[in-house]
């Protein structure tokens, strides 16, 4: 595998549960600098494909690196933005409080945070546009709200690496618009940005880089070369709504 050009290699990866594979020999490379989308159908492991990079699903086999090495090397290099249905909304934390839960592998879980940690969680918060929301309860806040939060977690960790998953669920049109500006600047930052997805309309205006999995890898590689109606048809089984989306979303990006 070639790691001088990679951000996230994965080879022969097969995940199960219950012993029911859930990822089936899996291999992909992903280059540095990409912003990819990561589409399938509900149940095709897209979110458990996320979680095995960060070392939170055990693997059956394979092997998986990340900017060159194990995701233990290298974990503080990499943010990830939880899906928001498995976040406990109802804790009591402030905005600041979670955008600051970025920084305790850096500062420490029993330390107090100091001024230039404060700083850097503000300026975090200003980025995505909730730095008056700073002292708000997590659970007075839109899903608009509570997806600026965690993308400002994800942040102020300063990664080179960032896993999103679904994080236009729930959003109305110019927060998914907002977020999706962040991740290309991000991306002209030379960051890698891998962003678990479902609306193929966008996916060619969205991703310069497509992963299209449904248990196993169907195809990957530069979203002009991935995203066409066969591989579509490999990915979701032919159905024939889908293989519409396709087109209309291939027609809608040759005219913009």
């Amino acid at each position: 595998m070639n790691t001088t050009k990679s951000s996230v290699e994965i080879a022969d990866l097969t995940v199960a549960y219950h012993r029911k594979p859930v990822l089936w020999e899996i291999n992909l490379e992903i280059p540095k600098g990409a912003l990819v989308g990561i589409v399938g159908p509900n149940g095709a492991g897209k979110s458990t494909l996320l979680r095995a990079m960060l070392g939170l699903v055990p693997q059956v086999s394979g092997e998986i690196r990340i900017l060159g090495g194990h995701i233990s090397e290298n974990r503080s290099r990499i943010a990830y933005v939880p899906q928001r249905e498995s976040v406990d909304w109802d804790f009591p934390a402030s905005v600041l409080d979670v955008v600051m839960m970025g920084l305790y592998r850096e500062a420490g879980w029993f330390l107090p945070m100091r001024v230039d940690h404060r700083r850097r969680a503000m300026q975090a918060m200003e980025q995505v546009g909730i730095a008056d929301l700073a002292s708000r309860q997590i659970s007075q806040l839109s899903g608009g709200q509570q997806q600026r939060t965690f993308l400002a977690r994800a942040l102020v960790q300063q990664a080179d690496v960032f896993l999103l998953d679904e994080p236009f669920a729930a959003v109305d049109a110019a927060t998914e618009q907002s977020i999706m500006d962040l991740l290309r600047k991000l991306q002209s930052e030379g960051k890698t940005v891998l962003v678990v997805h479902h609306d193929l309309h966008t996916v060619p205006l969205y991703f310069n880089f497509l992963v299209l999995i449904n248990v196993r890898a169907v195809a990957w590689g530069n979203t002009s070369d991935v995203f066409t109606p066969e591989n579509l048809k490999r990915t979701y089984g032919g159905r024939l709504t889908i293989l519409d989306e396709v087109t209309e979303a291939m027609r809608r990006s040759v005219v913009q």
